[in-house]
């Protein structure tokens, strides 16, 4: 009971007025998070960003609907927000498993839990969400991309699957910036220095002032040091 009251204490310092009723990526998921110097994929979109009017939820009341009927989608994916905003992953991944049970041609449902499982490093069934996801809706360029960043970071990577699904975007985006970047790292981390270093150029005119451009050659002057 304690270790509830603790979390419930934390949950509500961090989670603010207007929360929306999916967790919306966190800031700008397209930018990297990982601090390894050739690194290169947190999730790349803006997909899932459901918002409701209204009050701050009660976050006890939340969670208590959330253990005492499993069967109702809308407390689980409240409950699996709440803990995601303060990043407990594994608890959020649990509330949204149970949500996708109920209603699994839901998308941001599908979403939400492959962005938990992607952050709690659960690469390879992150990216069996996301295909869910694109199942649903394929016409979505953040979660295609985010797709195949778990596909480079699952244990692993599939390179060429990855690749292929940023290609993928592009075709249909030519102006996607996130899948360009991560085109890039996807040829990275395969060894090809060369194309990788192609992308940058091309995500120079495309986006100059995007902070993924110093980071994706900050990743090129890394692995030329290896």
């Amino acid at each position: 009971m304690r270790s509830r009251e603790l979390v419930i204490g934390a949950i509500c310092l961090v989670f603010g007025a207007g929360g929306g009723f999916f967790l919306a990526n966190s800031l700008n998921r397209n930018q990297p998070a990982n601090s390894d110097p050739v690194i290169a994929s947190a999730p790349a979109g803006n997909s899932a960003r459901v918002q409701l009017d209204g009050p701050q939820p009660d976050v006890s009341s939340t969670l208590a609907a959330a253990e005492s009927d499993p069967k109702n989608f809308a407390a689980q994916m409240k409950a699996g927000d709440m803990y995601a905003r303060i990043s407990r992953f594994e608890q959020a991944v649990e509330f949204y498993k149970r949500g996708v049970l109920i209603n699994p041609s839901k998308f941001e449902a599908n979403v939400v839990l492959a962005n938990a499982l992607f952050d709690s490093q659960q690469f390879g069934e992150a990216a069996g969400y996301y295909r869910k996801a694109l199942e649903i809706k394929p016409d979505e360029p953040d979660v295609r991309t985010d797709l195949a960043a778990s596909l480079v970071e699952k244990p692993s990577p599939d390179y060429a699957a990855a690749i292929s699904e940023l290609e993928n975007v592009r075709r249909g985006n030519p102006t996607h910036a996130a899948s360009l970047y991560y085109l890039g790292i996807a040829n990275l981390r395969k060894g090809d220095r060369e194309k990788a270093a192609t992308l940058l150029e091309d995500l120079k005119r495309l986006a100059p002032a995007n902070p993924m451009v110093g980071k994706l050659q900050e990743n090129i002057a890394a692995a030329a040091t290896r």
